[in-house]
């Protein structure tokens, strides 16, 4: 929102929320409606290019955001290299508005403009006066526009909101108050309805000069540069025809310079060209991937994980996994897709997400698999090791912080606890923790009782107990199902020891978070979730890697072995994470 916002601010359909596309409703089932009465042939290819289209340009912005996403987290040509945050992705969730916009101009032009059913595919002499209208009015009048957008009076009122963004995205390139989308539109009409009156224009003509647009600002604003110094080389001219990210990129950092649109022609013949231009072009393609002191390793769950990654839809990744959208069966086919080119791509893992705290640079690398697919666990990392006695980095599965998050989750006073048969290594810690400390864990099945007891100090075997009938109200436990949870007392606790949540069927029970804890605010370009947890929340095993080179720790925590629980759990609060519980 603008700092003051002034009048047609706001989008029409703001008010309506996840709804807005229901505004599309009545072309939809216009279209339907003819092809059920008259069939397909008698769409002619304005109408029928319609919807497609809208859903093509969709489709384009997000391979821009993924790409812009992907180089970000890789930092390779990167122009600004500052933290985008949670704030920033709510600003620019409203992305598609201008699409919707968009759709119903494309519909009351058809409607009111005779012209236009009987448009061709195809006019080489139409598009030749598109190019030329946007090269002579739309640069020029654009120019102009920007550059009182930039008076403090339009400045605070709209323009603002689109600057608020100095990291921009693709997607920050549309991200304007809707009065300003109303002149876009007015603009970019010119070199579209002016070859339909003059009889030369095409519906190819139409799409081809939308593309270019999207194509130019998603480019300007994608924050990498990717335009090399050779075309320019080739054909000099062209800096005055083409913008480059960077240069654009200069007005988000600078503000009262690069006004133009796509052109800088008028920058150079008004004198509005930054200085610094040429030379943040040149640094920029210089900046090369960066060498992280960290990697989380990490791979897809379900099919619809892939949504969730940073350089999925970034609407759906700020948000927990478990706050499902609208239109998710929508987009199955590319859930689908994203598994077929999993597999071609093969196992090599590759950056999706790029942290920071203080000097400290962390990365995330996907490896591109799926729960189902994964054929060997590699028992964390240990067969790693062994196969590479030598290596030099150190290897973290981060069970002994997952521990210390189970144990300090568990109310205090708990007398006795029921683990529900679980064989993971934090499960295990935690019923070996507890018995040390005098509470009672309670099992019923035989072999995974007989297994933790041999694991226990005989002094301590006394507070392990089978039994089928004493049921106490704290449960813990990797994989609680219903039958079990049918089971508990009513007003049950149930702690989950695995990176997965509960399935909650009881409303008469407390389910505690998966173990987590939230970060510190030094932690910076967080502007997604980690799975169903909240924002600013992290899974203890990923903490636990960032403990381990924070701290300088030496030792490997992969297989049997375990980091000391109190020491991890000392080193996190002293980091500045936070339990999400207090026992």
């Amino acid at each position: 929102m603008a700092t003051r916002p002034g009048p047609l601010t706001e989008w029409p359909w703001q008010w309506m929320g996840n709804f807005k596309y229901l505004v599309l409703a009545p072309a939809v089932l216009h279209t339907a409606h003819r092809v059920a009465t008259k069939g397909w042939g008698d769409l002619d290819p304005a109408y029928a290019t319609m919807l497609p289209a809208l859903l093509l340009r969709m489709i384009h912005n997000q391979i821009w955001i993924s790409l812009s996403r992907y180089q970000m987290a890789r930092r390779k040509n990167v122009i600004v290299d500052r933290s985008i945050e949670f704030e920033q992705v709510d600003r620019e969730r409203s992305w598609d508005d201008q699409i919707i916009f968009n759709g119903l101009e494309f519909y009351l032009a058809y409607a009111m403009i005779p012209n236009v059913r009987l448009l061709p595919v195809w006019r080489t002499d139409g598009a030749i006066i598109t190019v030329l209208l946007h090269m002579g009015p739309v640069e020029f009048l654009y120019y102009w526009f920007h550059r009182a957008l930039h008076h403090h009076c339009l400045y605070s009122r709209y323009h603002s909101h689109h600057h608020a963004s100095i990291v921009t995205e693709p997607i920050t390139s549309v991200i304007h108050p809707f009065a300003e989308h109303v002149v876009y539109f007015m603009l970019f009409s010119i070199p579209t309805l002016t070859p339909i009156f003059m009889g030369c224009g095409s519906v190819l003509g139409v799409v081809l000069y939308i593309a270019y647009i999207d194509f130019m600002n998603n480019m300007g604003h994608c924050n990498f540069e990717l335009v090399p110094k050779w075309i320019f080389k080739v054909f000099p001219p062209l800096k005055y025809l083409m913008y480059t990210p960077s240069f654009h990129s200069l007005h988000h950092t600078q503000f009262r310079t690069n006004y133009s649109l796509f052109m800088p022609f008028y920058d150079y013949m008004y004198n509005t060209m930054d200085k610094s231009s040429d030379v943040l072009y040149e640094q920029s393609l210089k900046v090369t991937d960066e060498t992280p002191d960290l990697v989380h390793l990490t791979h897809m769950t379900t099919l619809q994980s892939i949504y969730h990654l940073r350089i999925g839809i970034a609407s759906i990744a700020s948000k927990p996994s478990d706050n499902p959208v609208w239109y998710s069966w929508m987009i199955w086919p590319v859930a689908w897709l994203s598994m077929v080119l999993a597999w071609v791509y093969g196992s090599s893992a590759f950056v999706i997400e790029r942290l920071r705290m203080k000097k400290f640079k962390m990365q995330t690398w996907t490896i591109p698999r799926y729960n189902f697919q994964a054929k060997t666990l590699n028992r964390s990392g240990e067969l790693f090791i062994q196969k590479y006695p030598k290596l030099r980095v150190r290897l973290v599965d981060g069970s002994g912080l997952a521990t210390a998050v189970v144990l300090k989750s568990i109310p205090l006073g708990t007398k006795k606890i029921f683990l529900s048969g679980s064989t993971s290594k934090v499960a295990h810690a935690t019923a070996i923790a507890l018995c040390e400390k005098g509470v009672q864990v309670i099992m019923n099945q035989k072999k995974e009782y007989d297994m933790l007891k041999s694991r226990l100090p005989e002094s301590r075997t006394v507070y392990l107990k089978f039994s089928n009938k004493d049921i106490p109200q704290i449960w813990i436990g990797d994989h609680i199902g219903d039958k079990q949870q049918q089971r508990a007392p009513k007003g049950t606790t149930f702690v989950p020891t695995s990176q997965f949540p509960l399935k909650k069927i009881r409303k008469d029970c407390t389910y505690l978070s998966t173990p987590a804890m939230k970060i510190p605010e030094t932690m910076e370009n967080v502007h997604t979730c980690e799975n169903w947890l909240p924002r600013r929340v992290m899974s203890a095993w990923r903490i636990a890697g960032i403990l381990h080179a924070l701290e300088g720790w030496d030792m490997h925590e992969c297989g049997d072995d375990m980091m000391d629980i109190e020491k991890t759990w000392s080193a996190a609060i002293k980091h500045g994470f936070a339990p999400l519980t207090k026992g």
